[in-house]
């Protein structure tokens, strides 16, 4: 029985273990010093010196709140990591920052029109900082005494007796606030906050007066000082909330609930325009700032013109996000037209973008992607197995070589070795082909695959 149940704890633990390794989960960010100049390798980025220096004015720009309604062009061959600058654009902003990501094909698959779409993406991606004030007790529990009454009916009273380093209060408590000190177990020797508007108690921690009492001594024990000054105190707070959120809490019957059902809708311009007037007004009033943030749309030449045009639109408002696009084509047609342009992007749009350029990696550069693409997935090759997975990467593409990666390492583990060699890759690249080779098999056994151009072509030639 014992041994069962030691069998289900560690069952438990190894679930809780268990993380998610995405293509981009090691760019912590730009790699960049005081200075916005590129370190070669840094943050998980490699390469890409200028793309990224780039980058970094574009991301002191943001934080200074002055390329408000301007777009970023990233152009560049497959897998040169252009999705890779906007991730590490993301991770450098910090929290406080909207970023939103969404894919160029995103807007054909969602239930509502492209351009309420558009409008809801660019929304997400400005923050609005609200600041208000609220009154609070603030001090150190001396005493809490709370007396039950004998009958179930009869009702709690009690008082709780607070100071700081410069005075001391005592306080009859009410129902309500004694059940509020019962639910976060406050007792004496704790530093508690009390919003005097909600009646919402806040443990900040343990005195350091308490720090020697036996029963203070756990590992999660937080200890702060004694505050000063005045019990009652007027304090601001901040809350950051992007103007999206707003729209939906407006718009819908249950309010920000609305936000947590997923049913967010077509929302009425009549309440975007309120909201806006609402959130104008605020700044006059300095009650709210705006945080203008980033909106990333990857496969842009996937948008057809009238996305484009409204874009276009979009871009001139002063409620509007820094837009980061990316593309990986060349000259095409734009989507929705017969004609063609640089990157499938109408030219009134492309004269308005900032344009950042992406290269291709040498060995060097690859070699050290694929390194740290090996501790991200807790892979240990040898130095012969990182020499050949750089030359197929070369050879092939980065995407493939970081594919092999997983699939050599389970070769590897399949034989039980340690670390993966040189001929567990090889047999990964035999079991799984690259696209030049994918297209070679098909040229060759193009007969026996159904409905191949060359059996059309030939029918189309017979019935002429």
């Amino acid at each position: 029985m014992a041994a069962a149940a030691a069998a289900k704890v560690q069952e438990v633990r190894e679930i809780t273990r268990i993380e998610r390794v995405g293509a981009h989960s090691h760019i912590r960010g730009l790699g960049l010093d005081d200075s916005l100049e590129a370190r070669h390798v840094s943050q998980g980025m490699v390469g890409q010196v200028s793309a990224r220096r780039a980058a970094g004015v574009v991301l002191q720009m943001v934080r200074d709140g002055k390329i408000a309604g301007r777009a970023v062009l990233l152009a560049g061959q497959p897998g040169t990591g252009k999705t890779a600058i906007a991730t590490a654009l993301a991770s450098a902003l910090g929290y406080d920052t909207p970023f939103t990501s969404m894919a160029g094909s995103e807007i054909y698959s969602l239930e509502m029109s492209k351009s309420m779409a558009l409008t809801q993406a660019i929304r997400k991606s400005i923050g609005v900082r609200i600041k208000e004030e609220s009154e609070i007790i603030e001090g150190e529990v001396v005493e809490v005494q709370i007396e039950r009454p004998a009958a179930a009916e009869g009702t709690k009273v009690g008082k709780l007796i607070l100071k700081t380093t410069d005075m001391e209060t005592v306080y009859d408590l009410g129902g309500k606030m004694i059940d509020s000190i019962l639910k976060e177990k406050v007792q004496s020797g704790d530093v508690i906050t009390i919003d005097k508007a909600t009646g919402k108690i806040t443990r900040l921690g343990r005195s350091f007066t308490r720090a020697r009492d036996y029963d203070a001594t756990g590992q999660q024990t937080r200890f702060v000082q004694c505050p000063e000054g005045e019990l009652q105190k007027r304090k601001e707070v901040v809350h950051t909330v992007t103007l999206h959120e707003i729209d939906v809490i407006n718009s819908r019957a249950h309010g920000f609930l609305a936000l947590f059902s997923g049913d967010t809708g077509e929302i009425k311009p009549e309440v975007r325009e309120q909201i806006n007037g609402k959130v104008a007004e605020w700044r006059e009033e300095g009650k709210a700032e705006i945080i203008p943030g980033v909106l990333f749309i990857d496969e842009v030449h996937m948008l057809d013109i009238e996305c484009f045009s409204f874009l276009n639109r979009a871009l001139e408002n002063e409620m509007s996000p820094i837009v980061m696009i990316a593309t990986n084509r060349g000259i095409t047609r734009i989507r929705g037209t017969t004609y063609k342009s640089p990157h499938g992007i109408p030219l009134d749009l492309l004269d308005r973008l900032i344009i950042i350029p992406t290269v291709p990696y040498d060995q060097k550069e690859l070699q050290e992607i694929l390194s740290i693409r090996c501790e991200e997935e807790d892979c240990q090759l040898s130095d012969e197995a990182l020499t050949i997975l750089t030359r197929i990467s070369m050879e092939t593409s980065l995407r493939y070589g970081i594919q092999l990666i997983t699939t050599s390492s389970l070769i590897a583990r399949k034989r039980k070795a340690p670390e993966v060699q040189m001929e567990d890759v090889k047999r990964a690249y035999e079991l799984f082909l690259d696209e030049g080779r994918s297209v070679q098999f098909l040229k060759e056994y193009q007969q026996e695959f159904m409905f191949n151009e060359n059996d059309e072509d030939e029918s189309q030639m017979e019935i002429n």
